[in-house]
């Protein structure tokens, strides 16, 4: 089988006007970065408000195992089977990190025959968002320092600073580093922090904010750092606003490209879902709602992570309400929570995944609980057998779930068309009512318990003492009716990824609570989750290269 790269570049691309013509949108509403990329123009996208809206259908997944569950792949593979039956289907998913391609996950374009291309410029770089919000972030780190530095006007208590440095990379030794060291001009010294781009705030501002001056809003409340009177120190108090503007102006309008079959694909923003929202732009997923007959869109990681931040977070914020989830999920990773090794898994053994699959039936009734109908596709592997598949199916009907195998990965969107009739058979005969989890007027405790014991199904909380504060100090400063973005391993239900299945009893650990004031979400470490990822001992970057004819090659 070719490599994912390699397919993509033997794909004939089609010119980018002609992919924007098949959703009626003119050359004069692009803004082209070459013949394969381009922006939606402020103009074009400032039209759209009165646009009827397609069906917007979110393709979330179970907890991810090392097998590969295949969650962008089969999000691309079902719209263009809904382009080859004659719906007019637009996806809307999130760019890749950098810090993954490099590291160990990979790029996130989807693989084999389900792919968005230009694969390769989409995986790094892009049309340079990412390095706008990095360059925004640190512009705003670099005048609070500036601001200390300069006689302190503000009266910044240097030890209270919560602004974080960033960059889109993968790289542990910058988590927890001393500034300022050298001489009195080279700025006062203390304790700072890098976080990887796609955890920065600014990332998640981007992917909520509606237009420039909505944008602008909620840049102007972000909190940098607290006085010493405990009071909030915000990037408007720091005359930062308009610059970081500035920086951000192009990076706040989404991209179109294309499926490998010529189907638009809009992609923009990046937040990962197990430490930030996981979701791509609001603008993106409107633009596409307001072009196309479906908008595809996905969550990153499990359901217990991207999804429920989709449900509570973005839809609560942007007034979205899917018609329908799509829940993949693959036989092997059930045999694997089953306590099947990575090794064995393509070994029949109906036992661990009748063991196994209660972690499919835990993330059913999760989004069950937002009053949202559920199709379950099964991401097909040759080594799944006829029984294996069977259960499967019998097991997601018994819980009032369409089922449908995917084979997106081998054909394209030839291999999704039976889980693309399942799709609009759904949204057609069972009606989606969609709610939030919880109530904004709830306490912050409150809320958070909510999420642990409904969502990942935990009997217990507890915080740290400095958690504890924050959240007292956070509800005197009326910060208490916002929503909560938990960052969490993606790989168990729990805060503990070798909790496989449907752990229950557990205590969910909050070690640390912080305000995100301008996306408007508290954010809520649990475990040992990391806000900037680490390097492998052989990390991908190992094996990427640039032939002789100036071609990538083996970034997958």
């Amino acid at each position: 089988m070719k490599s994912d790269i390699e397919i993509a570049r033997e794909n004939v691309m089609e010119p980018i006007c002609d992919v924007a013509s098949k959703i009626n949108v003119d050359p004069d509403d692009l803004e082209l970065y070459g013949k394969y990329k381009a922006k939606f123009s402020e103009k074009f996208l400032s039209t759209l408000g009165d646009k009827d809206q397609g069906k917007l259908i979110l393709v979330t997944a179970v907890n991810p195992t090392p097998a590969g569950e295949g969650k962008t792949t089969t999000s691309i593979g079902l719209s263009d089977a809904l382009c080859k039956l004659g719906k007019k289907s637009v996806l809307a998913l999130r760019e890749p990190s950098l810090g993954p391609c490099f590291g160990m996950k990979g790029g996130a374009a989807g693989g084999g025959y389900a792919q968005a291309v230009p694969m390769d410029e989409l995986n790094l770089h892009f049309t340079g968002d990412f390095h706008a919000i990095t360059s925004a972030n640190n512009l705003l780190a670099a005048l609070l320092d500036n601001s200390i530095q300069q006689g302190n006007e503000l009266n910044i208590d240097p030890r209270r600073v919560v602004w974080k440095r960033c960059e889109d990379m993968n790289d542990r030794v910058l988590r927890n580093i001393v500034v300022g060291l050298g001489a009195k001009a080279d700025g006062m010294v203390r304790e700072d922090h890098f976080i990887i781009t796609v955890a920065s705030e600014i990332m998640a501002i981007l992917c909520l904010a509606e237009d420039i001056n909505d944008l602008k809003d909620k840049l102007s409340k972000i909190i940098v750092a607290y006085d010493f009177d405990g009071k909030p120190v915000t990037a408007k108090d720091l005359h930062a606003v308009g610059a970081m503007a500035a920086l951000l102006k192009d990076a706040i309008k989404p991209n179109l490209i294309q499926t490998l079959e010529g189907n638009p694909a809009i992609f923009h923003g990046g937040p990962f879902a197990n430490i930030a929202h996981g979701c791509n732009s609001v603008r993106a997923t409107k633009t596409a709602l307001a072009v196309g007959d479906y908008c595809v869109t996905e969550a990153g990681f499990g359901a217990d992570l991207g999804a429920e931040k989709f449900l509570d977070i973005k839809c609560r914020k942007a007034n979205l309400a899917p018609s329908a989830v799509v829940l993949v999920a693959t036989v092997r990773s059930f045999k694997y929570n089953g306590g099947v090794p990575k090794d064995e898994l393509s070994k029949e053994n109906l036992e661990a995944l009748k063991a196994g699959i209660v972690n499919l039936e835990k993330h059913i009734e999760n989004i069950q609980k937002y009053n949202i109908p559920v199709v379950v596709t099964l991401n097909r592997f040759t080594s799944d057998t006829d029984k294996e598949i069977e259960f499967v199916e019998k097991f997601c009907k018994d819980r009032d779930c369409d089922f449908a195998l995917s084979e997106v990965w081998e054909k394209g969107g030839e291999g999704g068309i039976e889980l693309a009739k399942a799709v609009i058979n759904t949204i057609e005969n069972k009606e989606a009512h969609y709610k939030p989890l919880y109530d904004l007027s709830l306490s912050i405790q409150d809320k958070i318990k909510t999420i642990a014991t409904e969502i990942y199904g935990a009997s217990d909380v507890t915080y740290s003492a400095p958690a504890l504060r924050t959240i007292k100090n956070l509800t005197e400063l009326g910060f208490d009716n916002i929503p909560i973005c938990v960052a969490k391993t993606q790989y168990s239900l729990s805060d503990d990824p070798k909790k496989l299945g449907r752990p229950e009893g557990f205590s969910l650990n909050i070690r640390e609570v912080y305000v995100s004031a301008g996306a408007g979400f508290i954010v809520v470490i649990t475990g040992n989750i990391m806000t900037m990822p680490g390097l492998p001992k052989k990390p991908a970057a190992f094996d990427i290269d640039v032939d002789n004819e100036g071609n990538i090659i083996g970034l997958f």
